[in-house]
């Protein structure tokens, strides 16, 4: 193909990349970025093979063929005694091996792309807390890192776990797909592995019949309700996690859905206790009276956890918050 054809079918490409992000943006469709990562990751390595193998070549050889008829008109110029214009020739060569633009912007981005996706997909991921329900741990606005690779390796898009490392422990705050809708992605702390029995009655957390240890602490203002809430520090897993309680809402859980597994939970007046499957997780969020977890839309398949949050990289609104967090 000609550069005219390769730049049209580029142009094509690339509007096809622009169109999904508009329609994702808008709304029109639920998008997938490790989708889009990973076949921007193949557009472009494809463009860069090409580039290596065929393109570049073939512009090495018309910039030398180039050169070379410059060379022999100049010396057959001078032998005849004529003075011609002086021809710059690295200039010449500079010209005839430029990547056009549509090399440009697909193999010219490809390291950098998949840079970013083996970073994203195996190593570290960034996430922005949207919402409150794990205040006062993380707060609106924390953008976090999450590490892909501590409860083990798998595959981009499909999710599949290709090596294994350590299991969820209580305690761990984990990033996963939201089991009802895996498009999206939710933050909470495991609080129930499996085989556990998780009760939280009368606002109190239960793993195995034993009451988790907690003692009451400073009230915690709340900026956004702009009230006090009651705090708590309980032992969790060998952690001092902070939780937050509202008096004025009910111990019940209202509303809970027809989940998997919801034979294995009793819902009382008092709350809920639920018997954890195997290869399925407990979670809660921190700000307990504010947080849409396990008590209403069930358990955490193994295959929906995403990784660990360790850090808080950034909160443009609060630099104090940047740091590491229980």
């Amino acid at each position: 193909m000609n550069d005219q054809t390769m730049g049209a079918v580029t142009g094509v490409v690339l509007a096809a990349f622009a169109g999904y992000g508009v329609a994702w943006y808008v709304g029109a469709i639920d998008g997938n970025f490790a989708l889009l990562l990973l076949l921007a990751v193949v557009v472009t390595g494809a463009y860069w093979v090409a580039e290596r193998w065929v393109f570049l070549p073939r512009r090495q050889a018309a910039a030398a063929q180039a050169v070379a008829e410059a060379t022999r008109r100049r010396e057959e110029l001078a032998r005849q005694g004529i003075v011609g214009e002086p021809v710059d020739l690295d200039a010449l060569r500079r010209r005839l091996l430029a990547q056009p633009w549509w090399l440009d912007w697909t193999a010219g981005l490809f390291p950098v792309i998949l840079a970013v996706f083996v970073l994203r997909s195996f190593l570290f991921e960034p996430f922005k807390i949207p919402s409150g329900s794990m205040i006062p741990t993380l707060h609106v606005g924390d953008l976090i890192l999450v590490n892909k690779f501590h409860y083990g390796i798998r595959l981009p898009v499909v999710n599949t776990k290709v090596v294994d490392n350590h299991s969820p422990q209580r305690g761990d705050v984990i990033v996963f797909r939201y089991p009802p809708q895996p498009s999206l992605d939710y933050i909470k702390r495991v609080v129930g592995v499996p085989g556990d029995e998780v009760a939280y009655l009368n606002k109190r957390l239960y793993i195995n019949g034993q009451a988790v240890p907690r003692t009451a602490v400073d009230d915690f203002y709340d900026a956004d309700a702009m009230r006090y809430r009651k705090q708590f520090v309980e032992e969790i897993g060998g952690r001092r996690v902070h939780t937050l309680i509202d008096d004025e809402r009910p111990a019940f859980i209202p509303a809970a859905v027809d989940f998997p597994g919801r034979e294995r939970c009793q819902y009382t007046v008092e709350g809920v206790t639920c018997r954890v499957p195997e290869g399925h997780y407990f979670v809660m969020g921190d700000n307990r009276d504010n947080s849409l977890d396990s008590r209403y839309w069930g358990f955490v398949p193994e295959r929906n956890i995403v990784g660990k949050a360790v850090f808080v990289w950034m909160n443009f609104g609060d630099w104090r918050r940047i740091g590491t967090f229980e």
